[in-house]
């Protein structure tokens, strides 16, 4: 398939009327068993090498020259001739010289998966920066904009600061787009070859396009209207390319949030609505008036509860007449009350509510959740609400990504997910050999029948680790329970880093320290996605990092991806898993009593063998239920987008500045 700017034809380049169905993979056999094509690929890598020795012995002006000439057969001929390795041996000369890095065989193996529009699993430090640099760096040569994502605007900067080098040496213009920036420094990032962003700036950017009236119908349309100068300018040049860091992490986990542009609507009688409401669900008693049901996130009133409503609202005024509209807000308001904790689903900035992101533990600036919900949790927090919203225009991931002409990507974690992947998005993966065999030490898990003996044995446990010189990492599910983690510590007397959402601005000092001899780093999620713990060599002889996991994941991704942050790249370290007994009795609440019974009694014993098969057994049970009622979740969210998209057309009289929600 050709893919550069001119065969698109198409001012706003993307995929019209996309269907839910998947797209066919594509590029170099999308459908070949993975075994095949990794054999093709490690072929294409042999002649790249072959070819780099030529574009080594070249002088300045015979580099230029060729550069040139290679350049302009990209663009006639696309990515898919014969040209592509040799763009691909040009940008591994171009990246020992200015990089001082010699990229290996398995980076140009996820880089050519990734061109060819498909998923590469590479494990975590492999350096999934440069395959990405590499891919975006040929693809642009042939003259395709493409778009490097990744998770959030630090690793944008610091990925685009990174790999300039390496674009300037192939004369190709980079920029950055991050959350705040102006719409003029937005037009310009996006007129450059590459743009590294966040995957949200970008969808946001594109839904203004949209609601603006910037985006045309049809590339005919645009043509037409670009002519007659009728149509204003749009911020990005369309969907050509996208190659997504932690793909996993944005194609499923943030695929259950929709993306919704809204415009600020000053409404004081929706504000006297929302004390009204916070004051009618505090007169309702639990089980008697309403049952809170948290896996679902929500409350249901009962027929006494709805009776009551009736009653305690009767004086008033005319908006609480609809039932259904009452009980749904009272619903949401006792939820935001019960279902929604401080230093678990949010934290209190400056006086706003800040929500953490479930998968990473980094706090997601500028997102609201809607439906008034985000501001019931102001009230109960004693927060100014924020100012209602007005919808313009939304879309899901699962809408968005197959617009694009060709999506590449790469995680860690994929092959948990590669069917639900390739039915969405229509994308195939191919795992990437280790460099280097792994040195990783799986432990025993530990089933402890409390948070209380975890508190009792954790500080014993972390104090001998320090005490051989290694440094170790202790994974957290929440804010919350990170805290509770770092005073276990403080009591213990052991001096520790925290790193969770509200210190995410010194996440780089935080990292950059936690690979020192006898360091020890209590951290959510956010440690385990796109930073590198680097280890002193003195820890690397003591055994490397060692990893102690006392988190109860909702998938296997998330314990694999904690447990990559050490033993990377043939290096030596250790992880292992503590479970607790409480969260199992807890999120099982079908157990039969027998069964809880037996569950305490191989607890009391943590370091048994039959305690730690219970907990792997009792585990797996847990995340098989969490991922189908994720994917179901997903499938619901694809569905109403899909309707959404039918349904709402929106003009360029409805646009008028939105913001995210």
């Amino acid at each position: 398939m050709l893919l550069h700017a001119r065969a698109a034809g198409d001012p706003y380049a993307e995929r019209r009327a996309v269907a839910a169905a998947p797209r066919c993979a594509r590029g170099l056999g999308g459908w070949l068993p993975a075994a095949m094509r990794l054999r093709i690929y490690r072929r294409e890598v042999s002649t790249i090498r072959e070819l780099s020795q030529a574009w080594q012995a070249l002088d300045a002006d015979a580099w230029q020259a060729r550069l040139r000439d290679l350049r302009a057969r990209l663009m006639r001929d696309g990515l898919g001739s014969a040209a592509r390795l040799e763009a691909c041996a040009a940008t591994d000369v171009a990246c020992r010289q200015v990089l001082e890095l010699g990229a290996f065989d398995n980076q140009w193996l996820a880089a050519l998966t990734m061109l060819d529009g498909q998923l590469a699993e590479m494990a975590t430090g492999e350096g999934k920066t440069l395959s990405a640099g590499l891919a975006a760096a040929v693809a642009a040569m042939a003259g395709v904009p493409v778009h490097v994502m990744t998770a959030n605007d630090y690793l944008a900067r610091r990925d685009a600061e990174t790999l300039a080098p390496l674009y300037r040496r192939l004369g190709l213009r980079h920029g950055t787009v991050c959350a705040g920036d102006s719409e003029a420094a937005r037009r310009s990032a996006y007129g450059c070859d590459v743009v590294h962003a966040t995957a949200r700036e970008i969808a946001f950017d594109y839904l203004r396009d949209e609601a603006s009236g910037a985006r045309p119908a049809s590339a005919l349309q645009g043509r037409i209207d670009r002519l007659a100068g009728d149509r204003p300018a749009p911020l990005l040049r369309g969907l050509h390319m996208a190659l997504i860091d932690e793909a996993d992490s944005i194609l499923l986990d943030e695929a259950r949030v929709p993306l919704i542009l809204s415009v600020a609507r000053e409404d004081a009688r929706q504000r006297a609505m929302l004390w009204q409401t916070v004051a009618l669900a505090d007169r309702l008693e639990p089980s008697r008036d309403y049952l809170l049901r948290a896996e679902q996130r929500r409350a249901e009133l009962t027929a006494a509860g709805r009776e009551r409503l009736v009653a305690v609202s009767a004086q008033a005024d005319g908006a609480w007449i609809n039932a259904r509209h009452r009980d749904e807000m009272v619903s949401t308001a006792l939820a935001a009350r019960h279902l929604y904790a401080r230093g678990q689903d949010y934290f209190v900035r400056d006086g706003e509510i800040v929500i953490i992101d479930p998968v990473t533990g980094r706090g997601a600036e500028g997102r609201q959740w809607s439906l008034g919900l985000h501001q019931l949790i102001a009230l109960k927090e004693g927060c100014k609400p924020p100012v209602e919203t007005e919808t313009l225009n939304q879309i899901t991931y699962q809408r968005f990504f197959p617009r694009y002409l060709r999506v590449g990507g790469m995680s860690g974690s994929l092959r948990e997910v590669r069917g639900e992947l390739a039915a969405v998005y229509g994308l195939r993966l191919l795992e990437v050999p280790l460099r280097l065999p792994s040195r990783r030490r799986h432990l025993p898990a530990r089933l402890f029948a409390s948070h209380d003996e975890i508190a009792a044995a954790l500080p014993g446990r972390v104090r001998a680790l320090a005490a051989q010189g290694r440094a170790v990492l202790v994974g957290s599910a929440s804010v919350a329970q990170s805290r509770r983690i770092s005073a276990w510590l403080d009591a213990a007397a052991i001096a520790h880093q925290v790193l969770n959402a509200e210190q995410s601005d010194d996440e780089a000092r935080i990292v950059a320290a936690a690979g020192q001899p006898g360091s020890v780093t209590v951290a959510t999620n956010m440690a385990g996605r796109g930073t590198d713990i680097r280890l002193d060599a003195s820890v690397a002889e003591a055994g490397g990092l060692h990893v102690l996991s006392c988190q109860l994941n909702a998938s296997r991704r998330l314990d694999r991806q904690l447990a990559g942050r050490c033993a990377r790249q043939g290096d030596r370290g250790s992880a292992e898993h503590w479970l607790c007994a409480e969260d199992f009795l807890r999120e099982h609440e079908a157990l039969s009593a027998s069964l809880a019974r037996m569950i305490r009694k191989f607890s009391i014993h943590p370091q048994n063998p039959l305690a730690a098969a219970m907990g792997r057994v009792m585990l797996a049970l847990y995340q098989r239920r969490r991922e189908r009622r994720e994917r179901r979740e997903r499938a619901r969210m694809l569905a109403h987008d899909v309707f959404w998209d039918e349904q709402l057309v929106f003009g360029a009289h409805r646009f008028n500045g939105g913001r995210r929600s």
